[in-house]
């Protein structure tokens, strides 16, 4: 028996930190600016780069080495946040790539768009000033869903506003909850390398369907299993 053909490719969808934006550097200013207003010496920038996919929890554990039962950890949580939202896109720029990548979808006439854990406030602003042509045709937060990544919520609203199945889809994300969510939706899934990964990270498990070190590489394959000419 003949195999089914594979479905058209209709829309690729990305994470946001770390995958389709650099935003480490806004990160590292914020978290030193706010150790700095509590008489702390600044921290150097790669640990904090490889954390901010985790969080602005992960982010003031990081800093302050205190858990979320602690009462200041909220205060700075929130502190955190307000001093990043002052210093967004300040320093934050696209992959390497990004640009020429989202033209070329463009081209192809596929549609693209973000799912992320970080909030609408900043992402949507951080999305609008960073100017990507053509601007996204989605954007799904936490604040549209009731559940978040890992759980494939997110994808599956994204699809449904794209008006695609998730077999028409592919998500490129940095962390492991990333790939989880696309493999939950049943969606393909990219597994960007590139990203703010650990050292250590057993990036193997996270049981992707390709990885990619660079925008270069998921521009590959994207157009050599997906869009072959």
């Amino acid at each position: 028996m003949a195999r089914a053909a594979r479905p058209r490719l209709r829309a690729v969808l990305f994470d946001l930190d770390g995958t389709l934006l650099d935003t480490a550097p806004d990160f590292v200013t914020a978290v030193n600016l706010l150790r700095a207003e509590h008489g702390r010496e600044p921290l150097p920038g790669e640990p904090i780069r490889r954390t901010v996919s985790h969080g602005a929890r992960a982010l003031v554990r990081l800093a302050f080495g205190i858990g979320e039962e602690d009462p200041a950890f909220e205060p700075l949580r929130q502190r955190l946040l307000a001093l990043y939202e002052a210093h967004l896109l300040v320093d934050t720029v696209p992959f390497p790539g990004i640009a020429e990548l989202l033209r070329a979808l463009a081209a192809r006439g596929i549609r693209w768009g973000v799912v992320t854990n970080k909030p609408n406030y900043l992402a949507e602003p951080l999305l609008a000033r960073a100017h990507l042509e053509p601007p996204a045709d989605v954007l799904v937060c936490p604040d549209h869903v009731s559940r978040t990544k890992p759980d494939p919520e997110p994808l599956l609203l994204a699809c449904a506003r794209l008006g695609c199945t998730v077999r028409e889809a592919v998500y490129v994300g940095d962390h492991a909850r990333d790939i989880q969510a696309g493999r939950n939706a049943g969606m393909r899934t990219i597994a960007a390398t590139y990203g703010y990964l650990e050292p250590d990270e057993a990036v193997t498990q996270w049981q992707a369907d390709y990885h990619a070190d660079s925008v270069a590489a998921i521009a590959h394959i994207l157009f050599s299993h997906f869009l072959p000419t």
